[in-house]
């Protein structure tokens, strides 16, 4: 036994003399055993077809007998064993005799038993580990790409695309060179930031199959990476369907106008339900198939027009430097263009039908009849206005750039800012223009940055390639985009880059019309230029989706991870090509730029946060190779992603927020549980870490108080039988955790910590303790600690003081009430002496002590209706007023009413009393019925001495037979006895050798007469007798006296009594009578626990007050708070 140091503790208050002399301190500790009794054959029963039956583990002779046997594992009181080869049996704990591979002899002795490792150790690799499935080895040979063709290009091309050629110039007109600038700085600085967030999250391990959701799910965990990879992969899809959208409307306006359903007329008529906009969801879903069926033929088909897309762009931007240059040179070469005053007039009102646009000076006058008849209907003072024919194209000399310096943001059906156009005869804005509107229209233009990462698998170096050739990318096409900018608003006239649809240019490109030596270089490579970037989103969503699927976390994405024979994603493929649809049927490319913006941006942004995330934490596994990146950086380039989300669409930015809100509980509620060492768990190991020290290590003060709960358990498991105390009691827990405090679990298992059979047995049960929390919802933590032969005492002592760390320790000890057995008295380990153990280690400990007694009857999920008695006898801090307040948080407890019955001396005023405690109650704004109720002091009873003479006599009996018992093990673990046959400490008598029968018949024979005297006194006290039948499983047997007495010797021995325990009992029995007055039909009965004595020789007293106090109540809470308060009645 060890013996645990004595505490200083508080007196309780104590109400009275004679009523409460229960609750007066004692000064004795025992230090006992625990063994488990109660359960159900519930698996075996099923699968027989049988009824599930309540068996007794601690009588049953099969299981009495232990023996150890090399390392296999005893339990508190016996594992199933025999020939079961299930969990936790004999036969599983066995080492297998070829396990582990073995060097040769001879070449490391002292490593003749370890397993053969490869020398470089798990540790060593990146963070990247690989997925849940390996992915499959390529036959192909790597293709070993440079930074110039396997990522510089390919992102290049990625880059740069069709907004660029049919909406910078727009952009110019409208903004200004000024805030173009300023909206390119921020696109550009917002994807140069995610570039150096990439290059060190890239570099600091190999980025397979997946590209950016790689990254993400393996540095952001499951949740994140699934919900981010999933908008990524939407991100792609979407693009496909802009592209699309925008090469349309290249092939319509510019390349072939006869092609549009409805007529020119139609090109202006851009409304969601327009003629254009119908004309480019027709075309659109044309394209579509076919590139659809492009992308069915393989990979390879796709890259073919790889290099012709990327040709034309490089061309059709250098014609459009090389046109400026010679708008400036010969000024005579620029188009022109038709003004009324400041009003740019549409060319099919100037023009003849089949006239060119080159010859529009020839129109544009006064002379022109027919111009002048439209002229004078659409606008009162025509005649008095100025009609001109300009150079739309003056060049760099010009004042071109003055001009285009300051913003003209014109609303819907304007020309210019504040001036209403006539929609019929000059050209004006489809959209209220904004500097917010324009950064979500263009910022399409500068995505791509990912390309060179995604390419990883066929790169030589990665490490080296993937930083330089990214942000040299990001840097050159940011270059382009700032020149043209300032090209275009050096050399275009302002009106002329605010015609948007190229109206005034007869349908014709603006920016087409600045290239040389050929507007249709630019047409053809733009119209190029958009097919191909579709093809490549087309042919790399799918495939990201597949590596989504793969990873198993989204099981309805299980499907998607098929591919064909030629290792092509078909399925995903086809799922694909139907989102895209839904994203042409948006129609016009703006409104599909402003949806593919916040895909984008989420991804960035997360990218961003993953660098941040991994520098501040400092994880020892984060060496990036590429070292120039800074924690500030990552978090400036996220902020500036979520900036550019909320000031452009607030609703769509909240929309893709909550979507990836729900993809990211549902993947946590039903995905699969990966570990994959991301940054989220560091970062909540480092906040715990934070918070910890930050947290007191002394008492919180009461606002702060709430339980947090210990639950010791030390009943046998087993693979076949439910214990359904145990389940039932972290059933209590959960409902107890609305005050969402800390669960701690803790299974005491007989065994040897050294060896490591038993600690696989151990981790055995934890893993089912945890399914078991699961499964409740106990939200907690699962722990098993082995003990060595009868080392019980000391394990539960060592647990309790070690047990938290700082000041996130337990603070109320939860435990069940438990069976006895006189036969099993003498074990050290059995279920009554560990409870005694825990109980007085608690209590030593200053910890809140909440035992529940009946809790096979206490509910899982049946909703009750009655009342919830607190008894009111000594002042507990409020604990129990607390622990019924969260249980009605529970929906089991929801609609029981709390009432509180307070026991009042009888000099007391008791309305007085009722009053104090209704405002005490009120002002804990706490809704309960006080009641008030005296407890007479009559006469000591006849009753309340017999059952002190018994409960002496069973202690009496009780030390005899633990005397025994020790001195029978001592006896078997001398040398020489024969170690095999010798009982486990947990072992029933029943099963103990011929040696022993002897001393088990000597005790079996005075049972018998202890009936005669439990007959006699439950003569003098009525319904007792009948009270103990029922409670054999919960109330200790009655003990046996050594001889048959007669009434002269009883009287003597009666009278002989000690006073103070006759009192006891007493109280007890009066207290009982009460309780069964006011609270017979109570759902549940809420007992202020006596303070333990501190002195072992009192324990058995102790715990027979206690069930003299709770006979013939079917659920009661024994509660007992540390002293200090714990419920308060400020804010």
């Amino acid at each position: 036994m060890v013996q645990s140091e004595s505490v200083k503790k508080k007196e309780d208050v104590v109400f009275g003399k004679g009523d409460f002399v229960l609750y007066k301190n004692n000064s004795s500790e025992k230090r006992q055993g625990h063994q488990g009794k109660t359960f159900m054959r519930k698996k075996v029963a099923e699968a027989k077809g049988q009824e599930p039956a309540t068996i007794c583990i601690g009588n049953n002779n099969n299981n009495s007998q232990r023996k150890r046997v090399g390392s296999q594992l005893s339990t508190t009181s016996g594992i199933d064993g025999g020939t079961d080869h299930g969990f936790l049996s004999w036969s599983s704990f066995r080492k297998k005799p070829n396990g582990n591979a073995d060097f040769e002899s001879g070449d490391f002795p002292l490593y003749d038993n370890e397993p053969v490792h490869n020398f470089l150790a798990p540790y060593i690799s990146g963070y990247t580990t690989p997925g849940p499935r390996e992915r499959e080895a390529s036959k192909q040979k790597k293709a070993n790409l440079g930074v110039m063709l396997g990522v510089y290009l390919p992102t290049i091309q990625h880059i740069l695309g069709v907004t660029m050629f049919i909406r910078l110039a727009w952009c110019v007109g409208v903004a200004g060179v000024g805030q173009t600038f300023l909206m390119l700085f921020l696109c550009c600085l917002c994807t140069f930031l995610t570039c150096i967030s990439v290059s060190a999250v890239a570099t600091n391990g190999v980025v397979e199959g997946g590209g950016a959701y790689f990254m993400i799910s393996r540095n952001l965990g499951p949740e994140f990476g699934s919900a981010v990879g999933i908008l990524f992969y939407l991100a792609n899809t979407v693009a496909t369907a802009m592209y699309l959208v925008g090469g349309v409307e290249i092939l319509l306006l510019y390349l072939f106008p006869a092609l549009t359903i409805g007529g020119h007329e139609t090109h202006t008529d851009t409304g969601i339900f327009g003629m254009m906009s119908n004309n480019l969801r027709f075309y659109g879903t044309i394209l579509l198939i076919v590139e659809f069926l492009i992308v069915a033929m393989g990979v390879r088909f796709v890259q073919l027009l790889a290099p012709i897309s990327l040709v034309c762009v490089i061309f059709s931007i250098l014609a459009c430097y090389a046109g400026a240059v010679e708008k400036t040179l010969y000024p005579d070469t620029g188009q022109r263009i038709c003004m009324l005053n400041d009003h740019l007039l549409q060319a099919k009102i100037v023009l003849p039908p089949e006239a060119p646009i080159s010859e529009i000076c020839n129109y544009c006058n006064w002379t022109n009849s027919e111009l002048k008849s439209i002229l004078t209907n659409a606008y009162v003072n025509a005649t008095q206005m100025k009609l001109s024919c300009v150079n739309g194209y003056p060049g760099y000399g010009s004042k071109a750039l003055i001009q285009n310096l300051g913003s003209n943001y014109p609303s819907f059906l304007q020309y210019s800012y504040g001036k209403e156009a006539n929609p019929k005869v000059e050209v004006f804005q489809d959209v209220k223009t904004t500097f917010f509107l324009i950064l979500a229209i263009y910022f399409p233009a500068v995505t791509g940055i990912l390309t060179g990462t995604n390419m990883s698998g066929d790169l030589a170096n990665p490490q080296k390639s993937i930083p330089g050739g990214t942000i040299a990318a990001q840097l050159t096409t940011s270059f382009i985009y700032f020149s043209l900018a300032l090209v275009f608003g050096a050399a275009i006239s302002p009106e002329l880059l605010r015609d948007k649809y190229g109206q005034s240019l007869h349908g014709g490109m603006v920016v087409a019309s600045l290239a040389w030596p050929s507007e249709w270089v630019l047409l053809i490579g733009s119209f190029l230029s958009t097919f191909g970037a579709a093809l490549q989103c087309l042919c790399s969503a799918p495939r990201l989706l597949q590596s989504i699927a793969k990873d198993d976390v989204i099981p309805f994405l299980q499907p998607f991870s098929k591919v064909t024979k030629k290792n092509e994603p078909f399925y995903g493929l086809i799922i694909t090509t139907f989102i895209a649809e839904l994203g042409i049927l948006m129609g016009a490319m703006d409104n599909i730029a402003a949806v593919v913006d916040f895909f984008f941006l989420m991804c960035y942004a997360f990218v961003n946060i993953i660098c941040a995330l991994h520098s501040i934490l400092g994880a020892p596994n984060w060496r990036p190779r590429y070292v120039y990146y800074h924690w500030s950086l990552s978090l400036l380039g996220a902020a500036l992603c979520f900036f550019i989300m909320f000031s452009t669409h607030w609703d769509y930015s909240i929309l893709s927020i909550l979507l990836c809100v729900i993809i990211y509980k549902y993947v946590q509620w039903k995905g699969a549980k990966k570990e994959w060492g991301d940054g989220i768990r560091g970062l909540a190991l480092t906040t715990a870490q934070y918070s910890l020290m930050q947290i007191s290590e002394k008492d919180p003060h009461p606002k702060n108080w709430r339980p947090q709960l210990l639950i010791l358990h030390s009943m046998p498991w087993s693979k076949e039988l439910v214990d359904v105390r145990y389940l039932n009691l972290l059933n209590f827990a959960a409902q107890m955790k609305a005050g969402k405090g800390l669960t701690m679990v803790v299974s005491f298992l007989r065994g040897n910590p050294s060896n490591e059979e038993d600690m696989k047995a151990a981790q055995q049960v934890k893993t089912r303790m945890e399914n078991d929390m699961q499964q409740l919802r106990l939200r907690g933590f699962a722990k098993t600690l082995l003990y060595d032969e009868d080392q019980i005492g000391g394990s539960v002592n060592a647990l309790i003081q070690s047990i938290g760390i700082g000041g996130l320790k337990p603070n109320t000890l939860l435990l069940s009430w438990p069976t006895r057995e006189p036969s099993e008295d003498q074990v050290v380990d059995s279920e009554y002496q560990t409870f005694t153990d825990k109980l007085l280690a608690g209590a030593v400990s200053g910890m809140a002590l909440v035992v529940a007694k009946g809790i096979t009857d206490f509910p899982n999920n049946v909703k009750l209706n009655g009342h919830l008695d607190v008894y009111w006898i000594v002042r507990d801090g409020g604990l129990c007023l607390l622990i019924t307040f969260l249980l009605r948080q529970s929906k089991v407890w929801r609609h029981c009413k709390i009432r509180i019955i307070a026991v009042a001396r009888q000099q007391e005023n008791s309305t007085k009393l009722k009053q104090q405690l209704q405002t005490y109650v009120y002002q804990l704004r706490i809704d309960a019925e006080i009641l008030v109720t005296e407890l007479s002091d009559p006469e000591l009873s006849k009753t309340a001495f017999e059952r002190t003479l018994l409960m002496e006599e069973r202690s009496k009996m009780l030390k005899q037979m633990q005397r025994r018992g020790i001195a029978n093990n001592r006896q078997l673990n001398e040398p020489g006895g024969d170690s095999d046959d010798r009982a486990l400490p947990n072992s029933s008598p029943q099963a103990e050798d011929t040696s022993s029968s002897n001393d088990s018949s000597q005790k079996e024979q005075p049972l018998e007469n202890n009936e005669e005297i439990g007959d006699k006194v439950s003569d003098n006290d009525e319904g007792d007798g009948q009270n103990r039948k029922e409670s054999t499983h919960y109330l200790p047997r009655q003990p046996s006296l050594p001889f048959t007495e007669m009434d002269g010797e009883k009287q003597k021995r009666l009278k002989a009594l000690d006073r103070k325990k006759v009192h006891k009992m007493h109280g007890a029995i009066r207290l009982n009578e009460l309780i069964l007055e006011h609270s017979n039909e109570s759902q549940l009965v809420l007992f202020s626990l006596p303070k333990p004595p501190t002195h072992k020789d009192d324990v058995d007293d102790y715990i027979h007050y206690l069930e003299v106090i709770s006979d013939k109540l079917q659920r009661v809470l024994f509660v007992r708070g540390t002293g200090a308060e714990v419920i308060t009645t400020s804010s």
